[in-house]
């Protein structure tokens, strides 16, 4: 009975503690989200940010007036993405975590890192069908993949719903989804993306949603690995999530080599 009630008031203490870490950012969340059901509001700020300008790479971010910003499905996948990216295990230089994924093609089980090829980058693109800001910036991904394919390898990774249609619903997105109930479901969600993007590496996350949480990639992320590490760390989306960034990264990385292949001849 003992250990019980340390087990339990240790459990306490965690989620206590974890409440004083997330309460400050989520109520703020919660707050900017509640601001935007005011259609006034959510009209301007979207303005605001068209206005800031937008590429070719990453499309302002679209939300029809009909969506509701604010209901308890919005805050429970709030609260879940933030815990999500506190709790991450991938960050910037260190190792990247080598969780299991599976195949689209033969549903085979296999690991992140089995994509790495040498020393080649290799970039991680998380998100689902649901999602609106990754569905819309789906194409300019393959574009700069593609554009890149002579340095770097890509994987694309199913996760789990950002807009499920069972959940926080978003009329904005290309299909309508339920939550994921089996492996099964998520690989035919996982089929409908491919249909997007043929060609390129699709793999879903296995039903623990382990890459999701390793790299806190909910609602959709970037990150790149070289030599088992993370070299590129995207920031969470849909507000961070920029494929110009990632393509910046990799002009650069495109420049180093071929300096690196440069012999200057001192005669």
């Amino acid at each position: 009975m003992q250990e019980t009630a340390g087990v339990l008031t240790v459990r306490a203490l965690k989620h206590a503690a974890l409440c004083l870490v997330f309460l400050p950012r989520f109520l703020l969340a919660a707050l900017m989200l509640w601001l935007l059901d005011f259609l006034c509001i959510r009209r301007k700020v979207l303005l605001k940010m068209r206005e800031q300008g937008s590429s070719r790479d990453d499309p302002p971010v679209c939300v029809s007036d009909s969506n509701k910003m604010f209901t308890m499905e919005s805050l429970r996948a709030v609260w879940y993405g933030q815990k999500l990216d506190f709790f991450k295990s991938a960050h910037l230089g260190c190792i990247a975590p080598n969780t299991e994924v599976v195949q689209l093609k033969d549903r085979r089980r296999v690991r992140v890192l089995d994509y790495v090829k040498g020393r080649r980058p290799l970039i991680l693109n998380f998100g689902s069908c649901s999602c609106p800001p990754f569905m819309t910036r789906l194409a300019a991904f393959q574009r700069v993949a593609s554009q890149y394919a002579d340095i770097a390898d890509s994987l694309l990774v199913y996760i789990e719903e950002a807009h499920p249609s069972d959940g926080w619903v978003s009329s904005d997105a290309p299909y309508q989804i339920p939550k994921h109930c089996c492996l099964e479901d998520r690989l035919k969600a996982a089929q409908l993306m491919h249909s997007e993007v043929p060609g390129s590496n699709v793999v879903v996350d296995n039903m623990d949603n382990s890459s999701n949480a390793a790299y806190g990639a909910y609602f959709e992320r970037l990150y790149i690995l070289r030599d088992e590490r993370v070299v590129y760390q995207g920031a969470r989306g849909p507000e961070g999530y920029r494929i110009s960034e990632l393509r910046n990264w990799l002009a650069q990385y495109r420049n180093d080599l071929e300096n690196s292949r440069t012999v200057v001849v001192h005669v």
